[in-house]
């Protein structure tokens, strides 16, 4: 039973963003400082991801631990009612990200994704691009 009415229930789902999250200004900030240029949420890409090095071909997509079911991880725990629905969207959510970074994978793309938990470490982000931007390889 959810314990909001559904005008209240609206107007908090109504608030959640999907581009310009603190964890997306943070890793963008941090990345900029880094000395790294980039475009965001380039549409044309599949996906949409949130940083995009056209001249690296490289795209790093920065996900929500509860939104994207990132396993493993404290702050991604699935509510408790509507077990069902959860399920089922956090299946979706994670069926689409695969298919996303397949598809850049298939262009040609490398593809990063950094968690909103490993966003909360500037040292862990800073290794983590560096490495993935240097590489010749692509994944990481």
């Amino acid at each position: 039973m959810d314990t909001l009415t559904p005008a209240q229930r609206s107007e908090r789902m109504a608030r959640i963003r999907s581009k310009n999250t603190k964890p997306e200004l943070a890793v963008r900030s941090l990345v900029h400082r880094m000395g790294y240029r980039f475009r965001i949420h380039r549409k044309d890409l599949p996906g949409s991801p949130d940083l995009v090095f056209p001249s690296l071909k490289k795209a790093i997509f920065i996900h929500g631990c509860f939104w994207h079911a990132h396993d493993g991880c404290s702050t991604a725990n699935k509510p408790k009612t509507r077990a069902s629905y959860w399920n089922e969207k956090f299946a979706r959510n994670k069926q689409r990200d695969r298919r996303n970074a397949s598809a850049l994978r298939r262009a040609g793309w490398s593809v990063a994704t950094i968690w909103e938990c490993e966003a909360k470490s500037a040292d862990f982000v800073c290794k983590k691009v560096s490495r993935f931007l240097s590489s010749t390889k692509g994944r990481e």
